[in-house]
């Protein structure tokens, strides 16, 4: 029986909060193997915390990458603290990042070989901007909530 071909992908992901909590926002950025982008997006969260956004584009960059067949993903976030907690480093202690950080577990057994690191918020620059789009975009929904 033939095995499925691995596919391997690298996802890097941000949160922002225009104000902690405040209009936020995710980010992330799917790339293959060869660091060409296959998606990328800029996701409004209404308001909440950092925290939520930054689980909240690792649960939407995993769900792209999982609809995309990948099997063998590495996240990079500037996240150092939502890294240690799924690196199992730092404990979940807070309320709202306890379903958040289960979610992702859920989702990380799905993939063959999963990796995750933290780098300096200058190295995830894309994932970044996407984030902020994102909290933007929320800002203006939360002050005209007719559009």
């Amino acid at each position: 029986m033939a095995q499925k071909a691995a596919r391997h992908a690298v996802l890097h992901t941000d949160g922002a909060s225009l104000g902690n909590p405040g209009p936020a926002g995710a980010g992330f950025v799917l790339a293959d193997a060869d660091g060409h982008v296959i998606a990328e997006r800029a996701i409004p969260l209404g308001e909440t915390t950092v925290g939520v956004a930054e689980y909240r584009a690792l649960i939407a960059g995993l769900h792209e990458a999982l609809a995309r067949k990948i099997t063998h993903i590495k996240v990079i976030s500037d996240s150092e603290f939502m890294c240690r907690q799924l690196q199992g480093r730092y404990k979940v202690k807070t309320e709202a990042i306890k379903p958040l950080n289960a979610w992702a577990r859920r989702l990380i057994e799905r993939f063959a070989e999963f990796e995750i690191s933290h780098c300096p918020r200058e190295k995830n620059e894309r994932a970044d901007k996407l984030a902020g789009e994102g909290a933007r975009r929320s800002k203006q929904q939360l002050a005209d909530p007719s559009d």
